[in-house]
């Protein structure tokens, strides 16, 4: 048999019923990790995929996947993974991973590195609005072309909260499933209580008005566990966890839809403070809370950005010898045409 006999072959047996008389269907996720340039994402990846490799930098956008199989003997899904490096710094990037081919299935993993509190709601703000605008942008072109599509899209979200739930109608769901990661909670669990207790807070307001799900880890293989229920559940459809932590001096656990804001409290500040805050949205009054605390700190993503070229890990011997030589050429030709410059002898006309 030749190869594509062969393959002809597997299809078809994967087409075929199997023993319950049922189609096989083979599920394909993709799902986008994002969030904090050194917050841990790559860690959280190789955990999830059971991988014992060592974590390499993440340069701009890089891809991975899994496979699971749901029961013995069925075809394994598939989980595509996507990491986005650079924390804010590359954007753009985000509308690669993210199509109208893939939306049906895609969700987002945002990871938060809880020990910089300053850098936290900058981070969240602009990597979940970029994605945000890029998925309704899918959406809006969804409703031209297949609005039944667009509209369970839509609906699914909702779904996360019952529609008897109190805050049914107080929510803003995030347009694809979301879990946000509190990455070093090792760090973070040596703060004073009550910066905990704001974080802790913040983070799950956030999360409860977006419909996500929300987890504190660490290099801890038992809060890495927690950590993995969640993102399979995104990745190959695992079952959802119901289990819930939501004290502030432990890690929080809270799948998607398991909270509510009578639970999480008013912001964490005073009424006369909270009186002298102009805000629009309750979203822009907890921003405005935070960064009271935690003002935003200027830093720049790129500025630690090392240059692809010179970076070991993806050093290629023939690759590097042909660029030298050609920099060596390109000086070359510089100064010699800087030379005939020089000796060009203008008209003074």
């Amino acid at each position: 048999d030749t190869l594509w006999d062969l393959a002809i072959a597997e299809v078809e047996k994967r087409e075929n019923p199997d023993d319950d008389g049922k189609r096989v269907e083979v599920w394909e996720k993709s799902v986008l990790f994002m969030g904090n340039k050194n917050g841990g994402k790559t860690t959280i990846i190789l955990r999830c995929l059971e991988r014992e490799e060592i974590p390499k930098p993440t340069l701009a956008l890089e891809y991975t996947f899994g496979r699971r199989a749901r029961r013995h003997n069925a075809p394994k899904d598939v989980a595509h993974f996507w990491e986005l490096g650079g924390g804010t710094s590359l954007l753009d990037l985000i509308r690669i991973p993210i199509t109208s081919n893939n939306i049906r299935s895609f969700a987002a993993v945002l990871v938060l590195d809880l020990s910089k509190p300053n850098e936290l709601w900058t981070t969240m703000e602009k990597l979940l609005q970029v994605t945000r605008n890029h998925v309704n942008k899918i959406l809006s072109k969804l409703e031209k072309t297949n609005a039944e599509v667009a509209t369970e899209i839509k609906q699914r979200m909702r779904n996360n909260l019952q529609r008897d739930h109190p805050d049914y109608e107080l929510v803003d769901p995030f347009p694809i499933p979301l879990v946000i990661i509190g990455s070093k909670y090792d760090i973070f669990h040596e703060f004073d209580s009550e910066m905990r207790k704001i974080i802790s807070k913040t983070l799950r307001f956030v999360s409860h008005y977006y419909g996500a799900s929300l987890v504190f880890t660490s290099k801890s293989e038992a809060l890495l566990l927690k950590a993995r229920v969640l993102i399979n559940h995104l990745a190959f459809g695992y079952d959802k966890s119901k289990s819930v932590s939501v004290d502030h001096s432990k890690p929080l656990f809270i799948p998607a839809g398991l909270d509510s804001l009578s639970q999480i409290g008013p912001p964490p500040a005073s009424d006369s403070d909270i009186g002298k805050m102009r805000a629009n949205t309750p979203l822009e009054l907890w921003k405005k809370v935070f960064e009271k605390t935690f003002p935003p700190k200027n830093f720049c993503d790129l500025q630690d950005t090392k240059d692809p070229a010179q970076d070991l890990q993806y050093a290629e011997y023939e690759v590097d010898v042909m660029r030298a030589q050609k920099n060596q050429e390109l000086e070359q030709y510089k100064r010699n045409a800087s030379k005939s410059w020089k000796e060009m002898d203008f008209d003074s006309d």
